[in-house]
Formats: structure tokens, sequence, C-alpha cells
């Protein structure tokens, strides 16, 4: 839980001076944007080498190393002098955000498989919190003129010292059994629809996490002290959905939590569509961020389940799908919107939600039964 939280702090920092960035270096948007795409392609890139390497080495001591690369880096975008060296900084931030996030769900998988009871959705709500709380602690920091390196150091000096306090804590991954061809293959399949899955739910979050306050401006025409209430409807119904998740998972199974959650985003979505009024919109908003919140954590778990191949190669590669769905879902969402209109590319966001809950978890509830 406190690996999750500090990564969820950590990366809020970045989010927190971004207008710092842009500000220190005379951006155009479109140059921010290009910023913001390198710590998302770095993360994509690296995936597939990062999973071996915590494969090789362990998801314990991987989550220490992972940690403290996340750590140094945060303190190194806030301390380039130039804009050419910013950007290749960015893209290793991402590669160590994914070391980080990589590693540590796959020690929660173990932890996990150890235990009577799920465990990762509540670790995916300490992620959240964890999130919130450093965005909040930053909004403080620059509210009190903390210079942006002094703030990112001391972030740092925080996750670096619970990676390397909590490593003799983690635990030593399960021996991987000797597997057929067969196996393998199945496994490539099975992942296969893990990531799109993966994909499509993170389309739904990362077009969340964009548009919300301009669909509360533009479309429901909410009062401008209300704008930004879609945005926390949305955050709000995710946190409370990941630490309840773990209940629901316990009770129903992953499958039928996955096709409930599917279409409780669908009927949220819809909800905002049908009514656009600011207080329908954020029980609508709300609605998703239940829905959204535990679709990774059981992705995840899947996918470190399958046969013949490592649990952190398996996280990993569904990681990519997820991570190039979140990078996507924005842009997909705001080029459907530019043709028509936001109401009909928000749409987007219920038809991906409606054929996970009609055909995604059906076509993998195989790989969802707990074993």
């Amino acid at each position: 839980m406190a690996l999750f939280f500090v990564n969820g702090a950590t990366f809020a920092t970045w989010g927190v001076h971004i207008p710092t960035i842009k500000a220190r270096f005379g951006l155009s948007d479109a140059m921010l944007s290009f910023a913001m795409l390198a710590v998302a392609g770095g993360a994509i890139l690296a995936m597939g080498p990062i999973g071996r390497w915590v494969a090789r080495l362990g998801s314990a001591r991987a989550s220490m190393l992972g940690g403290i690369a996340f750590a140094v880096a945060t303190i190194a975008i806030l301390a380039m002098p130039a804009f050419a060296l910013l950007l290749p900084m960015l893209l290793l931030f991402g590669m160590a955000n994914a070391a980080f996030d990589v590693a540590m769900n796959a020690q929660a998988a173990t932890v996990e498989a150890s235990r009577t009871r799920p465990v990762m959705s509540a670790l995916h709500g300490m992620f959240s919190l964890g999130g919130m709380l450093g965005a909040a602690f930053g909004g403080l920091m620059l509210t009190l003129g903390v210079p942006p390196l002094v703030h990112a150091a001391l972030i740092a000096a925080m996750t670096a010292a619970v990676a390397i306090g909590m490593a003799p804590r983690l635990m030593a991954d399960h021996p991987m059994p000797p597997t057929a061809d067969h196996h393998r293959e199945h496994a490539t399949r099975a992942l296969w629809l893990l990531g799109l899955m993966a994909f499509l739910g993170l389309v739904g979050e990362g077009a969340m996490y964009d548009w919300t306050s301009v669909y509360m401006r533009d479309v429901a025409a909410a009062p401008l002290g209300w704008i930004s209430f879609g945005y926390a409807a949305f955050s709000g119904g995710m946190a409370c959905g990941r630490f309840g998740g773990d209940r629901l998972r316990a009770r129903f199974g992953d499958a039928d939590t996955l096709t409930g959650s599917a279409w409780l985003g669908f009927a949220g979505i819809a909800l905002a569509i049908a009514v656009p009024l600011p207080l329908a919109a954020l029980v609508g908003f709300s609605l998703m961020g239940l829905g959204a919140a535990n679709m990774v954590p059981i992705f995840f778990v899947a996918a470190s389940r399958l046969p013949g191949v490592a649990p952190a190669e398996a996280i990993a590669r569904v990681a990519r799908f997820a991570y190039v769905g979140l990078l996507l879902g924005p842009v997909l969402i705001g080029g459907v919107a530019h043709v028509a209109d936001l109401r009909i590319g928000i749409a987007v966001v219920a038809l991906t939600m409606g054929w996970i809950a009609l055909f995604g978890a059906r076509s993998a509830r195989q790989y969802l039964i707990r074993r």
C-alpha cells in the first residue's frame, strides 16, 4: 500500500508542475503536448524490456530500484536547464514510472496469490489516494511559494525512503513451473484479449480525465464553480470503487465484477448524454468512476495468473495496451467531437464500456476465474 501511495503522489507532482515547466521554457500548447507525449511514450516503449527485467530480478528488488529511479527522475525533470535536455529526461521519467508501476503490480499479484481474499483493488485505491493528496500537497507548496525543485526533492525523498524501507517486507515471487508450448500460445491469445479490454477501458478513463470539465462547461452549461466538479466526481467514484472493489471481487468473482462494472460505466455515460444537466452529469461521471475503478486491477491479476509467462511480463504487456488507451482516449474523443459534437464524442466511452460488458468479459471469463 505504501508503494502504491508514493507512486500516485510522485506522478501527481509531475502533473502539478506542468504549468511550471510551460512557463519556464515559454512553451506553446503544442510543444507542451509534445512534452507530455514523451512521458507516455517512454512508458510504452519500455514496457517489453521492463517486464523481462522485473521477471529476472524479482518484483521485490525491482520495486525498490524502480522507486529509487522514479524519485531521481522526478527531481531531474525540474532541474533541467533547457527544453532540449528536458525532452529526453521526460522520456526517462516515463520509463522509470513504468518500471516502478510494473514491479509493484507484479509484487501485488504475488501478495494476492498468497491470500484467500483479493487485495489488488485496494492497492490501486491507495494509488488514487496518493494522487489526490500529492496534488493537494503540490497546490499547498505553490501557494506557499516553495521552489518547484524543493517540492520535487521532498516528494522524491519520501518515495525513495519508502521504496528502500519497504523492500525487506516484500515477498519473493512464486517460482515459475515449467510450461508446454501450448500453454505459451494460450497465454498469448489471452494477453491480446486482456490487452484489448485494457485499451478500451483506459480510452474511457483517459477521456474522463481530459473532457469532463469541458463537458460540464459546454454541454451541461454548469455554473463556473461547478466546472471542476466533473473531474472530482469521476475521481471520487473511482477511489470509492477501488476501496470497495475487493469485497465485490471476493463475493461475485472477477468475471461478474467486470461485467457489472462495465454496465455501470455505460449507464453513467448514457445518463450524462441523455440528461445534459449539471447534476445529472455529475451523477453520471461518478457512476463511470465506480465502473472504471476495478478494471485495471482485474486485468492485471488475470494476466499474472496465466501459465506460460512470468507475471511481470504479462502485466507489462497488458499495461502497454492500457497506456496506449490512456494516451489515445482524449485524442479520439476530441476528434469525434470536432467532427460531430462533444455528446457524440463522449458516447464513444459508452460504446467501449458496452463492448466490455457484452463481449469482452464473456470471452475472457476463463481467464478471470481465480484458481
